[in-house]
């Protein structure tokens, strides 16, 4: 997260700074409010840590201009100071503060504090974009909403298998570099991972809402220009939630929105589309989305074909590993095969 942090003794910067950014946030340094809010104004700070008592703008008179600005979102401000008193903390409150310490502190309570400020805003981020696409989703028909029931459930059995194996470190743990992309290490697999996967997979298709209705709503098999435009989808949806994400920067909910929305057409051996991403390049939030995508078009009916049972949807899952699908989430698909196919059987007439 990127942070300003406010104080004009210089001593108390250098602190602060030391402590977040062993924590893995970016820090930016300002000794007064006048000098905050100038920089305020110029980059996208999602939390600040201010002083109460400074030089030409104090704490207060910092939060309600930051309050009064017209910053995109929720901005966390967390007040430093020396004063003590029921009093100061509700004065401080009422100027716009969200939380209050006490000088001397720790390092570690800041800490804490600002990840309880993480924790607030990214609640308030998912909120915002569930709101944002509310309307999107009545678009969809009664089958596509089923579908967004299922895969939500099939991309949370494959991530809780990949997280109650320890063993499961990723196929490729160094940094990578797909195209102009410097991609990140394996995420840790733990249950905010599985949570995150379960809730985002709902909107990896939001990028077809661009998708003419000749197209998306056809009721045949698309020619090739036509399904060339349809695979736009997953680039669109890229680029939407990019674009949220420079408002909402390092928003976790938001970073797996893009991955899934953007990776879950792309192939273990690279024949995917949009961007031809191969092996671990694709986000593994993605490569989890892929195999529950396929395996309920498999085993969903369209008008121009009839669903396929588990096993020959299975056999297909299984043959891919290595080249459609990552081998590793094949391997959770096949231990988790019967909540797949009672999940499949469950939703079908």
């Amino acid at each position: 997260m990127h942070l300003l942090v406010v104080d004009d003794d210089p001593a108390v910067p250098v602190l602060i700074t030391e402590a977040l950014e062993a924590c893995g946030h970016s820090v930016v340094t300002a000794t007064n409010g006048a000098e905050a809010l100038v920089a305020f104004q110029k980059e996208v700070f999602r939390l600040v840590i201010t002083d109460w008592q400074m030089p030409e703008m104090d704490g207060p008179a910092l939060c309600r201009a930051i309050r009064s600005s017209r910053s995109p979102g929720h901005t966390y401000i967390i007040m430093l100071t020396a004063l003590h008193g029921a009093d100061k903390v509700v004065s401080g409150l009422d100027a716009g503060a969200d939380d209050y310490l006490t000088k001397p502190f720790a390092p570690e309570e800041l800490c804490a504090r600002v990840r309880a400020g993480e924790r607030l805003l990214a609640i308030e981020t998912r909120n915002l974009v569930l709101r944002a696409l509310a309307e999107l989703v009545e678009f969809r028909d009664n089958e596509t909403g089923e579908h967004i029931k299922r895969v939500q459930h099939y991309s949370r059995v494959l991530a809780q298998h990949l997280c109650d194996h320890q063993g499961f470190r990723g196929h490729d743990p160094d940094f990578q570099t797909a195209g102009n992309r410097v991609m990140s290490p394996e995420p840790q697999v733990n249950a905010g991972f599985v949570q995150l996967v379960h809730e985002t997979s709902a909107l990896h298709d939001v990028g077809k809402v661009a998708i003419p209705d000749a197209i998306l709503r056809k009721p045949g098999r698309l020619t090739r220009e036509e399904f060339e435009v349809m695979k736009t989808h997953a680039a669109i949806g890229r680029r939407f939630f990019s674009g949220l994400l420079k408002e909402s920067p390092g928003a976790p909910f938001l970073e797996m929105c893009r991955d899934i929305a953007g990776g879950h057409h792309e192939r273990w051996d690279g024949a995917g589309y949009p961007e031809g991403l191969k092996g671990a390049a694709t986000p593994l939030a993605a490569r989890i989305m892929l195999l529950a995508d396929v395996y309920d078009a498999l085993t969903s009916e369209r008008c121009y074909k009839k669903a396929m049972t588990h096993e020959e949807a299975k056999k297909i899952v299984l043959d891919g590993a290595g080249a459609h699908f990552d081998p590793a989430v094949v391997a959770a698909f096949q231990a988790q095969e019967e909540a797949f196919r009672e999940t499949a059987k469950a939703s079908r007439p």
